[in-house]
């Protein structure tokens, strides 16, 4: 290897590699089925610099777009492969990296001996395989697969000399029902519902828009919504537009599920909220928020966020970003069965839910769980 070290890497990799080692133990492979690897530490520091020096590099102009998967190609029966396999080295991997920027294509990287090299390209991955997404220079995210096409949980985000490992479990308010992550399907395997998937892919594309923006999630079976809503709403839809519901409850094609998805964040984009039921009826987009007749303005909120070390505090809601989080966190405070996602223009992502325990709102930031 020639490219000179990453601190961050030696920093990260013996965590991560626990990471690997604890979920590929836990959980056997079925028969027939192909089982993950558990990176050595010396492995993840070795991809993890060659990732970072090829994400501060330019190719024709355009920034990288990387995803290194660890799995050896006898595993990958259909998939690219190689005549001449390719040094581990940012020089040749930002060369590829035209060639893979699309979602769901990897560059196959296995050793030999000290030798680490890349064998090809592949989509399809083994349960926990360990990955490493380039997404802007400096800025690398290390993700397990689900064992299906497209579907990953993030294990840690370096940027420049920050490590952030993931922990669902950090930072919850204690002995409290939680919310969050089952509706957003972000822990297991086992607990990404088809519901929770939308809600994950809602946010994942509202956060790509770039534009930010604000979706209400509301209960379906009563109108009290609209109590914190300035009437009437100037983007009101009649009917409801019930084409991402009706994917969700008849599945069968994920290429139109992914459209609908869009199509929705999209609407989040326009000035004001998105409000849309808990069947995923959208009722409404462009809804200016205000508080509740008799209710009183949100002063503070509890934030938490899934990494480790993390604290639970509780901030004022100006602290969290502009006029989005404050008329989310209101909307939360007077709806308590209402949840509020919020995109800011910078990337980061917050989830609003009222806490009975704590009888505040609780505010999550989750943007590391969506690069």
């Amino acid at each position: 290897m020639t490219q000179p070290a990453y601190p961050a890497a030696r920093t990260a990799a013996p965590r991560i590699r626990a990471h690997f080692e604890r979920h590929i133990a836990a959980r056997a492979p079925q028969p027939g089925q192909y089982a993950a690897v558990a990176p050595e530490t010396s492995t993840i520091e070795t991809i993890i610099e060659a990732a970072f020096w090829a994400s501060l590099r330019r190719e024709e102009g355009f920034m990288p777009r990387i995803s290194l998967a660890f799995v050896e190609p006898e595993a990958m029966k259909s998939s690219l492969r190689f005549e001449r396999r390719l040094p581990l080295e940012a020089e040749p991997i930002t060369r590829l990296s035209p060639a893979v920027e699309r979602p769901g294509l990897h560059l196959g990287v296995w050793r030999e001996g000290e030798q680490f090299f890349v064998w090809g390209a592949t989509r399809k991955l083994p349960l926990f395989c360990f990955v490493l997404e380039v997404i802007a220079p400096g800025l690398l995210v290390v993700k397990h697969s689900r064992g299906e096409v497209g579907k990953f949980v993030n294990v840690a985000v370096l940027q420049g000399d920050q490590v952030k490992m993931i922990d669902e479990h950090a930072a919850r308010p204690q002995d409290c029902p939680q919310l969050l992550p089952p509706l957003l399907g972000f822990e297991s395997q086992e607990s990404f519902s088809a519901a929770a998937s939308v809600l994950n892919r809602l946010a994942i594309s509202m956060r790509a828009h770039g534009r930010g923006g604000s979706l209400l999630v509301v209960p379906a079976d009563t109108g009290h919504w609209r109590e914190s809503v300035l009437q009437p709403v100037q983007y009101a839809l009649a009917p409801g537009f019930l084409q991402l519901a009706d994917l969700v409850n008849t599945p069968g094609d994920p290429d139109a599920l992914l459209r609908a998805v869009d199509t929705v964040a999209g609407l989040t984009a326009v000035d004001g909220a998105t409000v849309m039921t808990d069947r995923h009826e959208v009722l409404a987009f462009g809804a200016k928020i205000i508080r509740r007749t008799g209710s009183s303005q949100v002063t503070e909120v509890l934030l938490t966020e899934p990494i480790e070390g993390a604290r639970v505090e509780v901030v004022e809601p100006a602290q969290l970003g502009g006029t989005r989080h404050l008329s989310a966190a209101q909307f939360v405070r007077d709806q308590h069965d209402a949840l509020a996602l919020v995109a800011s223009q910078d990337g980061r992502f917050t989830v609003f839910a009222w806490s009975p325990c704590e009888n505040m709102v609780h505010a999550h930031r989750i943007e590391s769980l969506l690069l």
